[in-house]
């Protein structure tokens, strides 16, 4: 496990950087920028419990020439400032980083802290770059490429103790690409954030049973890697499967199955784990991630029902 490997990234961040400033809507431990609030207390600005306030605020600080951290929960920040983050600072393209915790089913909490439709609604907003990175190493080097890169974005992380897993893979994060972790002639996994984890795991699982799979990790959503997508799917006959911690409405999913009917590219199967399109239970979350699929033995058995 890593512990706060944003917070910690942004540190580094921050030192070389006199201009990265971080705002918060009363979420700071849950959204892991305690370690800056530590050591840079000068240039931390707490909004209280109103995210509209986080959006326009973070738009006003950027416009004096600030790279702004603005942090809330996933849901808070696609449905309640919305409008604010669309206006205020995408349409101006402000250099406004919005950091969304408990993406997905990352939280037993239920529909009101669950934001199983976020990546649907950034993906609405012209130019916004999204990322959903994997693990703590994917967090680390994913929030030193979004402080480089001038202009707006939307990045989900994991919680403040986040698993490690891309090490064993030699990976290295690159804004806007998707990286094959290993290859394999019987499923194609294309994920994305937790999923890329229960993939990795699902893919130990299934070769004890013969079953050979390839993963390909995308934690770029906007803007999509299409020829490397693309290409993965043109190379074999492989049964397709793409997973992601989002609603099977507007995410990866559909953005892949976009992608290659765009190109002519039809695979022999392809399908999709994610979240229901439905409001979501309460629970804890074993229970829910079993329930709606997301869970490495629930995986596991999809993809064994799909190759029958």
């Amino acid at each position: 496990m890593q512990s706060a490997p944003f917070g910690n990234a942004l540190c580094k961040v921050a030192r070389e950087n006199p201009d990265v400033m971080a705002v918060s809507a009363d979420l700071s431990n849950v959204t892991d920028i305690s370690p800056f609030i530590k050591e840079f207390p000068d240039r931390y600005v707490q909004v209280g419990i109103c995210e509209q306030a986080l959006a326009t605020v973070s738009a006003g600080m950027a416009r004096e020439g600030d790279t702004v951290f603005a942090s809330t929960y996933c849901a808070f920040a696609a449905r309640r400032a919305y409008d604010f983050i669309y206006q205020a600072i995408a349409e101006e393209q402000l250099n406004v980083k919005i950091i969304g915790a408990v993406p997905g089913l990352s939280t037993g909490y239920g529909p009101t802290h669950m934001a199983p439709e976020d990546i649907m609604i950034f993906r609405g907003i012209p130019d916004m770059t999204i990322i959903d990175p994997c693990d703590g190493l994917d967090t680390e080097q994913a929030t030193y490429a979004i402080a480089a890169y001038k202009g707006p974005v939307y990045m989900r992380i994991p919680r403040v103790q986040a698993p490690v897993i891309l090490d064993q893979f030699d990976y290295e994060f690159e804004l806007g690409k998707a990286k094959m972790l290993q290859d394999g002639k019987d499923v194609l996994f294309i994920s994305t954030g937790l999923m890329t984890t229960r993939c990795i795991l699902a893919a130990r699982q299934l070769a004890k049973d013969g079953v050979e799979c390839a993963i390909l990790h995308v934690p770029t959503l906007k803007p999509l890697d299409t020829k490397t997508i693309v290409e993965a799917c043109r190379k074999t006959e492989r049964l397709v499967v793409v997973a992601e911690n989002h609603t099977i409405q507007g995410g990866l999913g559909e953005a892949t199955a976009m992608a290659l009917i765009s190109q002519g590219v039809m695979p022999s199967g392809f399908r999709q784990i994610a979240i229901p399109d439905e409001f979501t239970d309460a629970g804890t979350l074993p229970t829910l991630h079993n329930r709606y699929g997301l869970s490495v033995p629930e995986v596991c058995n999809s993809v064994r029902s799909w190759l029958k």
